[in-house]
Parts: C-alpha cells; sequence; structure tokens
C-alpha cells in the first residue's frame, strides 16, 4: 500500500514536472500543491527553522505570536526556531525551550495562532551539545558533547559578535539514553502545545551532528568508530520520537556536507545516504537536508556534490535548504530533485514571501546586524508587507 501511494505521489511530481516544462502551462512549481503525509499543502515554500533570539529567560514571548502568523499562510509549513530539549541543551541568549510546563503554556497561543491562518507548524527539537558554555549550563556545569574536544571561537550571525565555548565533558555511555529520553519528552511537550509535528535538529555542528561526524567523535563505544556507530545516537533519538508521536509527525534536518562549527566529515556522501536510507526504514514523514553548497552559515561555494543521492534513498518527502532563491527552487522542484524548498533569510525579510513569488514582486532585504537582537519588533516583526511597500 505504501508503495503505491509513493508511486502515486511520483506520477504527480512526474506530471507536474511535464506541465511546468511546458511553453503552454504557466505553472509556478513552488505554487503547486503538495501532499506530505497527512498535511495537505498548497504550497511548496518552507519558513526554514530560524534562531532568533528573543524568548527572554528561555520562554517564547507573546511578540512570537505576531512574528509566526505573519509567515503563516493557508496550506504552508512553518518550521519553528530551534527549541532547546533540556536544561543542558542552550547555548545561544534567550532561545526558546519546551522541557518545562510553563514554555509548553507560552507555545500554545503562537502554535494557535499559526494554525488560525491555516498554517502547518512543526517545532524543531535540539541539543547544542558542546556548542555552549558554562554560562548557559545548569549549577556552570561543562556543556556535553560525545568528545572532550574543545570548540574553537566562532562569529555569531550578526557578523561581529565572538561566541566563546566551554570545554565539553564526554558523554558516558550509560548516559546516553537520558538524553535520548529528552528529545522523547520534547517532542511529546511539543503535541501538548499544539504542534502538527518536530523536526529533530540533527544538523550545523550540534549534539546529534557531533555525535554523526568523523572530525568531531572521537569514541571508542559502540557511539563511535564505524559510520553505524556515529549514527547510532541520532537513529535512536528518531526511533524514541517516532515511537511516542508517530513516525507521520516526525522529520529530520540534516547537513553532512557543512563544516559549520568545526563540523566536518571525511565522507559526507556516505552518511548522507546512510542516514537516508537508515530513516526510510522508519517511516518517517520528511528529511530536510542542507544543500552542499552551503559549507558554511553564511556563505555559498561552487560545488560539485549533490543532494540527489540522498532524495532517492529517502522514501518520505524530500526538503533542500540553502542558498535559494526563487529560480533556483523552482527548477529544484520542476526537476523532482526536491518536494519543498525551506527559506531563511528571504522568509525573514518577507513575511509574504509566497505572495511575492506568485506576483515576481520585489524582495526585501534582510538585514544581518539585527538577526538575533533581544528587540521584540526591530528586525523581527517590522519587515514590510507586498501592500506597504508602495
Amino acid at each position: 500500500m505504501e508503495n503505491r501511494v509513493h508511486s502515486h505521489q511520483q506520477q504527480k511530481e512526474e506530471t507536474i514536472t511535464e506541465n511546468c516544462m511546458s511553453n503552454e502551462v504557466a505553472i509556478i512549481p513552488l505554487l503547486t500543491p503538495y501532499k506530505m503525509g497527512n498535511f495537505n499543502l498548497s504550497h511548496r515554500i518552507v519558513l526554514a527553522p530560524l534562531t532568533r533570539q528573543r524568548s527572554y529567560n528561555n520562554v517564547p514571548q507573546p511578540h512570537a505570536i505576531l512574528y509566526y502568523s505573519q509567515r503563516a499562510s493557508k496550506g504552508g509549513l512553518l518550521i519553528a526556531e530551534a527549541t532547546g530539549v533540556s536544561d543542558t541543551a542552550q547555548g545561544y541568549p534567550e532561545t526558546p525551550g519546551i522541557w518545562t510546563k510553563e514554555q509548553v503554556e507560552a507555545w500554545k497561543p503562537i502554535v494557535d495562532a499559526v494554525h488560525a491562518k491555516g498554517g502547518i507548524f512543526f517545532c524543531q527539537i535540539w541539543h547544542v551539545g558542546r556548542v555552549s558554555n558554562q554560562d548557559f549550563q545548569p549549577n556552570g556545569q561543562a556543556p556535553i558533547s560525545c568528545t572532550d574536544k574543545p570548540l574553537m571561537p566562532q562569529i555569531r550571525a550578526n557578523g561581529i559578535d565572538v561566541a566563546r565555548f566551554s570545554p565539553p565533558r564526554r558523554l558516558r555511555t550509560e548516559e546516553i539514553p537520558q538524553i535520548v529520553n529528552d528529545f522523547r519528552l520534547a517532542a511529546r511537550n511539543a503535541m501538548e502545545a499544539g504542534f502538527d509535528g518536530v523536526e529533530i535538529h540533527g544538523a550545523h555542528g550540534y549534539l546529534l551532528d557531533q555525535f554523526m561526524k568523523d572530525q568531531i567523535n572521537d569514541r571508542t563505544d559502540q557511539y563511535g568508530g564505524s559510520l553505524e556507530n556515529r549514527c547510532r545516537f541520532a537513529l535512536e533519538v528518531i526511533e524514541a520520537v517516532a515511537n511516542e508521536i508517530g513516525a507521520d509527525r516526525v522529520g529530520i534536518r540534516l547537513s553532512p556536507y557543512a563544516n559549520y562549527l568545526d563540523s566536518g566529515d571525511s565522507n559526507p556522501t556516505a552518511l548522507g545516504v546512510y542516514m537516508a536510507e537508515s530513516l526510510s526504514k522508519y517511516g518517517i514523514l520528511y528529511c530536510h537536508m542542507v544543500e552542499p553548497r552551503m559549507k558554511l552559515s553564511e556563505e555559498s561555494f561552487e560545488c560539485t556534490e549533490s543532494l540527489l543521492p540522498m532524495r532517492k534513498a529517502f522514501k518520505g518527502t524530500f526538503i533542500v535548504a540553502g542558498g535559494y532563491d526563487k529560480e533556483d527552487g523552482n527548477k529544484t522542484v520542476a526537476e523532482n530533485r526536491t518536494d519543498l524548498v525551506s527559506y531563511g533569510r528571504l522568509f525573514l525579510a518577507n513575511p509574504d514571501l509566497p505572495k511575492r513569488f506568485e506576483l515576481d514582486a520585489p524582495l526585501t532585504k534582510h538585514n544581518r546586524s539585527t538577526y538575533c537582537l533581544s528587540d521584540p519588533v526591530v528586525g523581527y516583526t517590522d519587515y514590510p508587507f507586498l501592500e506597504n511597500t508602495a
């Protein structure tokens, strides 16, 4: 039955491709509908998860109601900013969590506002691992990771400030199930808050990625060494979360090619394909993968690698991210290289991005210096809508 559904979806994709390639049909591929599991999407433009650092004391704030509802559309998929799974998961100022009752209650009106606009809302659940320092940790303890190798200082998202990290503590083998359980409970809490599902953050040098990448993971137990061992922790998290809330409500974000936060791997293609094949066995809803050209967070590089092997290996919905514009996104969908395209900076600066793509309207430029201001309005909810730019 599942294969029949998948082949039916494939036929639909091929029809879209043929129509889009035909000169007679002026279809915008990104604005065609798509059925993602049980969710009916009206277009293929996804709000990427964007850390905005405006959740004071790690509690989502009322200003996030406006921010997310501005970017919601009927049948549009939004992925919330990275949200900590526990009190050891934090590594940045004022990022939200979902491990306490207060946090869950604070998320509820935000989720309700997105649903009121007809949007579909997933919560990205996150543990930073070693990308932290003792100031963010309970009782000033060391951050946890797969390793005790420290992370070098990094430039923050605004391009100016420098983040410094405390040497991490290597997790003992017997501690790892507790971290898996933190993700499971966070997923349960996300459902309690009303989210439609969760995206597990397995990208960009954070905890799951630290285990997966051989330039970081130097363990000698069953969570280190071989590719299978390095992916074991991530797949245990996937299994626990899928068992808790249903695989049809679970996605994951991966960046096998990225070197962000010193997270390189000697064979990223093998890592990406192995994860895509493994995820398919759990039947999760989607795989959200960052393009090889985005080796670093802000720069795009020319490269020969492609996500196509992972696209072919994964049986669910495939989402690509990383440096896409309208033309590039349309082409990728038309060529059936992805199902959906996630947009970060463009969506941050253009709350009505699907409408602008539809009308081929000019786009507002993002302001990097205000990405992570703690201001509840500036650089957050004050980007103009199309009707306000005339």
